[in-house]
């Protein structure tokens, strides 16, 4: 146990730092900076070219987006995921011991040993198909749909309602998606980085008010005028649609997809959706309630 404490320390401590030189120190692979630019990119990008003309710049829950922007990708690293993950690296570590095992013993390849360009793609195509499954669960099984709820309860999309979701919900994705990670093994975290903000840019973009699709790149890649049908409060089934992350080539394979029309003046949110929490407080603890 005492182990473990000390990890949960040593994390705090360490990511702690980490932001502090993040914030200060200004340099190509910068986290913070990066983020805000991406960020101030597509908002430019939804002001000089808006979808729907007659929405706000600053949208409705436009600062409650923003704030989730902050809390969800440095504040809840620093409270939980951060400590989160490093213990579960070690439990899962030290399991293996039992049985005499070593983390490489059980893993089914490397990654690493593959060309760096192949490496980047495979391992970008593996956990966007592992997140897409982790989505449809997210809506498939009513516990996890009440932690779901939350991204959902977005009135107006723009590309901050890309950080609205509950502290509970990274979680869900890092857990299960830990032990396939840990199976494929040899990621360079340089590379995890570059792939990490790819992701983030089309989940910034999938969100923004623009009504873009790509041409016949939207049989591949998520974008606006699919994902906007995601976020739809009427749906032709009790689940949902278009459950792809950065990519819609899953959505199109497994026969999800559902585009009827535009979608540019649609509804969007879900039934019951006037009884939700509309502060941060209410939203944060909403999946706890009976």
């Amino acid at each position: 146990m005492e182990k473990y404490i000390e990890i949960i320390v040593n994390s705090y401590s360490g990511y702690f730092n980490y932001l502090k030189n993040e914030i200060l120190v200004l340099k190509w692979d910068n986290y913070f900076y990066g983020l805000l630019a991406i960020s101030l990119t597509v908002w430019l990008l939804e002001i000089v070219f808006p979808w729907r003309k007659n929405q706000a710049i600053f949208r409705k829950d436009f600062w409650l987006d923003l704030f989730y922007l902050f809390f969800n990708f440095f504040l809840l690293n620093l409270i939980l995921l951060i400590a989160l993950s490093n213990v579960t690296v070690q439990v899962i570590d030290d399991i293996l011991a039992i049985f005499n095992w070593k983390l490489a013993s059980v893993q089914l390849f490397s990654i690493s040993a593959l060309p760096k360009p192949l490496a980047l793609l495979l391992f970008f195509l593996i956990a966007d198909f592992l997140q897409w499954n982790i989505h449809r669960l997210l809506h498939v099984i009513p516990a996890l749909w009440k932690v779901h709820k939350i991204h959902h309860s977005v009135k107006e999309m723009g590309f901050a309602a890309h950080f609205r979701y509950n502290w509970m919900e990274p979680i869900v994705y890092k857990s299960m998606l830990y032990i396939p990670i840990i199976l494929m093994g040899g990621f360079n975290l340089n590379d995890v980085f570059v792939v990490h903000f790819i992701t983030i840019a089309i989940g910034h973009l999938n969100h923004a008010n623009l009504g873009w699709d790509y041409g016949f790149l939207k049989y591949i890649v998520n974008n606006p005028k699919m994902h906007i049908w995601h976020h739809s409060k009427i749906i032709p089934n009790k689940y949902g649609v278009n459950f792809g992350i950065s990519l819609s080539l899953w959505d199109y394979v497994f026969k999800t997809n559902y585009i009827p029309n535009d979608g540019k003046n649609i509804e969007i949110g879900f039934e019951g959706e006037n009884n939700f929490p509309k502060d941060f407080i209410g939203q944060e603890l909403y999946p706890l309630k009976k």
